[in-house]
């Protein structure tokens, strides 16, 4: 099922009788989610990520704007009759009741034409329960199983009445790491299986993109960027995307470019042909660090970690935004641990360019792997306001 959020907004009044008016939770959302993907809706808390779970669901009307499924406009439609399956971040499971028949009591609720016989439900319960193999625990109380089978349970439950969307708010944050891994490889699973179009809504930036088609990264209620996790995390269109994916973070600096130089400090440090001159801040990816003993770009050394098969080397820079930097580099890498300072190139392709006051994004010649001309004829399309060609082709 295709789902279409049309530009919408919702507003609440204000707790704060003595300011009053209204606060924009979500603002001129307009997302298509195509039929059968699971797309993640990630952010920080307080960036509207459930308010617009909640929309799509039917529990939060919109203030403006429509949703659809498919060709029918849901928009007003109770949730009851939207047939989506929710998944909270708390269980919810009735604790008298057996884990068969948490299942099947959204069953139990169908009415008129859509009633079931009693077989008729043990066997839609049992056959959720084998998608997210719990078969052998359904005489089992909830209190009976472990926290990550519970998960599975509330699962099964919204997957029983077939429904055209499963929506997922924050379905695992209540496991322990272990469990989060496991439990998200089923999500992806059962999602490949049943083919149902799924909303997965999450703040873990792992999460989203171990298991997700696209993710839609959310800041003040307003969509910062769209596509798949790979895309985004290699081509962030702001500064904020960028701090937000990664782990270990990327790091940030001041710079500033003149005459297609980029410095840092008083360093000159990378080619940027085509940057225009002036301050811009410099994002460089933990993966974008080579040792160097004549590289351009001197840092402080503080530590040398080795990881296996990575190194970890942690510095530091009078033009870096946080206290310490890191950057990750081949084991096979030679650190004098003795001296004070390590020196680095940059690799142009995990270095990013922002405008230092509006955080967006500056491209430069060589900031990807396509050749010089390909990104002439990009940047003059832009200029010119042509559309962009499909991802995947050549300029």
């Amino acid at each position: 099922m295709k789902i279409v959020l049309e530009h919408i907004t919702k507003r609440y009044p204000n707790r704060n009788k003595k300011i009053g008016g209204l606060v924009t939770a979500v603002e001129d959302f307009d997302l298509t989610i195509p039929d059968g993907k699971l797309v993640a809706l990630l952010g920080p808390s307080g960036c509207g990520k459930s308010t617009t779970l909640n929309m799509i669901c039917g529990l939060e009307d919109p203030t403006e704007g429509k949703i659809w499924f498919g060709d029918t406009d849901v928009t007003r439609l109770s949730p009851e009759v939207r047939g989506v399956g929710m998944v909270f971040q708390s269980y919810a499971l009735y604790p008298h009741m057996t884990v068969l028949q948490n299942i099947m009591f959204p069953l139990e609720n169908l009415k008129g034409a859509d009633k079931l016989s009693r077989d008729e439900m043990v066997r839609r319960a049992e056959h959720a329960a084998s998608l997210v193999q719990i078969s052998e625990l359904l005489e089992r109380k909830p209190s009976q199983v472990s926290g990550g089978q519970q998960q599975r349970v509330a699962i099964a439950r919204a997957l029983v009445k077939t429904p055209k969307v499963l929506l997922l708010d924050e379905p695992l944050s209540n496991l322990d790491a272990r469990l989060r891994l496991t439990t998200r490889e089923e999500i992806r699973r059962i999602q490949r299986e049943t083919g149902i179009t799924t909303v997965f809504v999450t703040h873990d930036q792992e999460e989203a993109m171990s298991i997700s088609d696209e993710i839609v990264v959310m800041e003040n209620g307003v969509i910062r960027q769209v596509g798949k996790p790979q895309r985004v995390y290699d081509e962030p269109d702001n500064l904020f995307v960028s701090k937000f994916l990664g782990t270990p973070p990327i790091n940030v600096f001041e710079g500033h470019v003149e005459r297609g130089q980029l410095y840092i400090g008083t360093e000159r440090v990378l080619d940027v042909f085509q940057a225009p001159d002036g301050p811009v801040t410099v994002g460089v990816r933990p993966e974008g660090f080579v040792v160097d003993a004549d590289g351009p770009f001197t840092c402080g050394l503080v530590a040398v970690e080795r990881m296996g098969r990575d190194t970890s080397v942690v510095a530091t820079h009078d033009a870096l935004e946080a206290v310490q930097m890191r950057a990750i580099v081949s084991s096979d890498a030679r650190v004098d641990t003795s001296a004070s300072n390590v020196r680095f190139r940059l690799r142009p392709e995990k270095t990013r360019l922002f405008d230092a006051q509006t955080g967006q994004r500056i491209h430069f010649v060589g900031e990807t792997m396509e050749e010089p001309a390909e990104v002439m004829a990009r940047e003059a399309r832009a200029a010119a306001g042509a559309p962009k060609p499909e991802a995947g082709a050549t300029a």
